[in-house]
């Protein structure tokens, strides 16, 4: 007689999940997608998509006279050949040289000293953040007036300290930007601000606690402390600051509109004027995809420089 083994040597395989159980493992999924779908949707359809096509249009001759024609790299020829183009790059680099450091240095500022107790300090806090929210034209507008070359409250102030012969500001080829600069500054610390402060309180006290009662000075417990508590707050501001800078338009055309002359004009200014005053709709992608590389690859870099740093 003899006796098999193999149905006791082999493998059970486990039991099929029931169909609830299935159901079940299936609803989560499908409640996340319920909330990432809508604001994917709104993605795709108002930014992945025209994306797309500025990318292809950026290699057509197109008007709203005429039909889309494949013109190859014609375009980037031509944008080349603009000295305007040029000039609008220089100047976007230089608004952004400005506005990033100077914006982080001030809302950093403002966040450590609102960082205390201070009397009065929810009315500084939204003093502060107020700017963020008021119309940017009406901001373009006051910042218009304290500029003013000859009645302008900055001017009479420079003439009280004695300087003879103030800057001519927004009317002045070599001052326009700074004057730009100074009034985006202004206006952008309040939320870079609020970021700030918000990092700053994930910072724990017992940490400066403990480095006072080793004898750290106020220096010391910023610099080893406060500043790599902040690390990931820092890197936030900074490719927030920097997509914004890069793609300035609305101060711009408000307060100088490109000038005096072109000293102003920036890449953005020039995307409009190609693509909606001249109708170019095809030079006005191409310089919207230099546009997009300069930005994506200043945010890749700083990507990039915090994670050798976290390594």
């Amino acid at each position: 007689m003899t006796v098999s083994t193999a149905p006791a040597l082999r493998k059970r395989r486990p039991p099929e999940p029931a169909a609830p159980t299935r159901r079940r493992s299936l609803r989560p999924t499908l409640v996340g997608w319920s909330f990432i779908l809508p604001n994917f949707l709104g993605f795709a359809l108002l930014t992945l998509v025209p994306m797309v096509f500025g990318l292809a249009l950026s290699f057509m001759d197109w008007s709203p006279w005429g039909d889309p024609e494949w013109v190859g790299f014609e375009n980037f020829e031509r944008m080349i050949r603009n000295s305007t183009f040029w000039i609008a790059l220089w100047n976007t680099t230089y608004y952004a040289a400005g506005h990033i450091p100077l914006t982080m240095a001030i809302s950093l500022g403002l966040a450590l000293l609102l960082n205390r107790t201070l009397a009065g300090l929810g009315f500084f806090r939204t003093a502060f953040f107020l700017p963020y929210v008021t119309s940017l034209v009406a901001v373009a507008v006051v910042w218009n007036m304290l500029f003013n070359p000859t009645s302008g409250p900055v001017n009479q102030f420079l003439q009280l300290l004695g300087v003879s012969d103030p800057p001519g500001w927004t009317s002045s080829t070599a001052w326009a930007m700074p004057a730009v600069i100074v009034a985006s500054v202004w206006r952008d610390m309040g939320y870079y601000m609020v970021l700030f402060l918000a990092g700053l309180q994930t910072i724990p006290n017992e940490l400066y606690e403990a480095a006072r009662v080793d004898g750290a000075n106020a220096w010391q417990r910023f610099w080893n402390i406060t500043l790599p508590g902040l690390r990931p707050t820092t890197f936030f501001v900074l490719v927030m600051c920097t997509v914004a800078s890069f793609k300035v338009f609305d101060l711009i055309v408000v307060m100088t509109d490109g000038g005096p002359g072109r000293a102003t004009k920036v890449l953005s200014q020039m995307i409009y004027e190609e693509g909606i005053r001249e109708g170019r709709f095809g030079l006005a992608s191409a310089i919207s995809l230099v546009l997009f590389v300069l930005v994506a690859g200043f945010t890749v870099i700083q990507f990039l420089i915090q994670r050798r740093r976290e390594a």
